[in-house]
Parts: structure tokens; C-alpha cells; sequence
């Protein structure tokens, strides 16, 4: 397999690339409150944005045949950030909550349900090792499955500058002591509500160890879920799952439900908190000041939620 490289240059790419398309009015950004929750002693980062509420819904299929509509098919130059040869290529995401949040996708159309491939996981750490030789870190996330929070069938993973993911939190209590999930899940294994499966990484590791390294994760995670049936290494994945990687780690959650239902002092139901892969970050995003409410008033609600979308420890 032909080896990923990312351009030295990446996290200045993002920076202007997002600035010139947020000027232009090719992509959204929503502003966000930010609280730090503890449900349970785990340190939590809550976002509320009531602007994505009003977010445009996906143009609905002009072809005669119904085929859905596809942004990753022909991206537009206006969100297209650098190629990632041979098989990948990086976009802007269209509607930003964390500033500088892009895509990493496939130029070929892949299912975003099958199990990642090498060439997958090698380009995803390009962009981490780029962003780490800048002096700064990269979240990486995947949404896999109707559990997972996946609302784009065309296969891609998710990134995040991790500083960017901090703005706001400089005013906030215990705002500085906040930091990725994945990488703490050791010291929050005992107070976690779901299972987690975590591997550490090295610098030294191959293309070829690193995607064993996912796997192994992912099978564990068919075990967890399916004790009597053997794992699959390629094709259409088992279980629905947020996966997670970042310069030190990987980390791979079974999902069984996208969110739950919320309620308030006097038992009304609020609204439905749903997570995806940035759960795996230790954090959260509602809609509405009702539900931004309820779970700074109560964080074992969130906690409750959490209990919610993967298995049971």
C-alpha cells in the first residue's frame, strides 16, 4: 500500500481554508456556550448552540431513481482542503460547532458501515502526525452504524483541533482541567457506564500494525456483544461503534442507541440528548436552552444518558 502523507503544512491549510469559507458564506459556524459537567466524577465538556437548531436539512434527491444526495461525491473547490494520496482527500465540515472541524473522505465512494481499511487508518494518522509535528493535537472520530450518530452513508472520519475544541473554556470552572476522553479512560474506567475498548500506540508502529491495532479493538467489541460469533475483518461492520484516535491512543465504543430522553424536576420528558463519536472525547452538544437547563441542574441526567448508548460494564 502506498504510504499517506500529509502536508507539512496541514493545520495552516485548515486555518485558511475554514477562515476564507466562513467569509465567504460557504460554510456555517455555530457559536456555542460551553459548562464543564461531572456526572458521576467524569470530567465532561457540555456545548449548547441554539443556532443549529435552525440548521438546513439535506437537499432532498433531484434524480428520477431517488439517489440521495452525496456532499463527499464532488466537493466543492471552496471546501476542499488538500488531496491525501493515493485514496483520500480532506474537506471543510459545511456546519461547524468546533472552528477548523474537517473531514477526511474517501475519493472513491466507500460504505461508511463497512470496517475501516489500512488505507483508512493511515490517513487518518497523517493528519494527527502533521498536526503533532506543529506542536499541536488532532481528535479523530467515526461514526459507524445507525446507533452511532452517522449521517453520511459515503465513508469519512471526522477531526478536530484539540485547542479549538478548548475555546470557551478558559472562563469556565474546572475548564482547564479538561482534556480527551480517550486518552483518560484508564483513570475513568471504574466510573465509566459504558464499555470502551483502548489501545496505546507508538511512534514507531507500521500502516499495517496500527490498522491489527483497530481491529483488535473491534473485535473485542463483537466479543463484548456477541459472545458466540466471530469477528469479521472486512465488509459490513457487526455492531453499530464510535471510534476514536488520537497521536497516543485508539478507542473503540459499541453502540445500541444514538441518545435518550431527558426530563425535567417534574418528570416531563425535555428532549433527546444524542451522541456520536465526540463522546469518545468527553463531550456533548444540545439544541435547546430546555435541555441545556436540565443537564447543568442535574448532570446525572447526562450520566443517565451515557448509560444509555453502549453496553453496560
Amino acid at each position: 500500500m502506498a504510504r499517506s502523507i500529509a502536508p507539512q503544512n496541514l493545520p495552516e491549510l485548515v486555518k485558511a481554508a475554514f477562515d476564507a469559507a466562513r467569509t465567504n458564506g460557504d460554510l456555517t459556524y455555530y457559536p456555542t456556550q460551553v459548562a464543564i459537567l461531572t456526572p458521576n466524577s467524569i470530567l465532561f465538556q457540555l456545548r449548547f448552540s441554539p443556532a443549529l437548531a435552525l440548521k438546513p436539512k439535506a437537499p432532498k434527491p433531484k434524480e428520477p431513481h431517488g439517489k440521495p444526495f452525496n456532499p463527499f461525491e464532488n466537493p466543492s473547490p471552496a471546501m476542499l482542503i488538500a488531496d491525501l494520496p493515493p485514496s483520500h482527500r480532506l474537506v471543510l465540515n459545511k456546519f461547524a460547532v468546533v472552528p477548523e472541524h474537517f473531514i477526511l473522505i474517501t475519493k472513491e465512494f466507500k460504505h461508511q458501515t463497512h470496517v475501516l481499511e489500512e488505507a483508512d487508518i493511515a490517513a487518518t494518522f497523517a493528519c494527527i502526525q502533521a498536526y503533532r509535528m506543529n506542536g499541536q493535537e488532532l481528535f479523530a472520530f467515526f461514526n459507524s452504524g445507525p446507533h452511532s450518530g452517522a449521517s453520511q452513508p459515503h465513508r469519512h472520519l471526522q477531526l478536530l483541533p484539540v485547542e479549538r475544541m478548548k475555546d470557551g473554556l478558559e472562563g469556565v470552572s474546572r475548564g482547564s482541567e479538561w482534556s480527551i476522553l480517550a486518552e483518560r479512560v484508564a483513570e475513568s474506567e471504574k466510573v465509566l457506564p459504558f464499555n470502551v475498548f483502548t489501545t496505546n500506540m507508538h511512534s514507531d508502529m507500521t500502516a499495517k500494525e496500527r490498522h491489527s491495532a483497530y481491529l483488535e479493538l473491534y473485535r473485542s467489541a463483537i466479543k463484548a456483544a456477541f459472545p458466540d460469533r466471530e469477528a469479521n475483518s472486512e465488509g459490513e461492520a457487526m455492531i453499530s461503534y464510535n471510534f476514536a484516535m488520537t497521536s497516543n491512543s485508539m478507542a473503540l465504543c459499541p453502540r445500541t442507541a444514538e441518545g435518550a430522553m431527558i426530563k425535567d424536576k417534574s418528570g416531563q420528558d425535555v428532549g433527546v440528548v444524542s451522541l456520536n463519536g465526540t463522546v469518545l472525547a468527553g463531550t456533548a452538544l444540545v439544541k435547546n436552552e430546555a435541555e441545556w437547563n436540565v443537564l447543568r441542574e442535574d448532570p446525572d441526567q447526562l450520566f443517565n444518558v451515557l448509560k444509555g448508548i453502549g453496553l453496560p460494564r
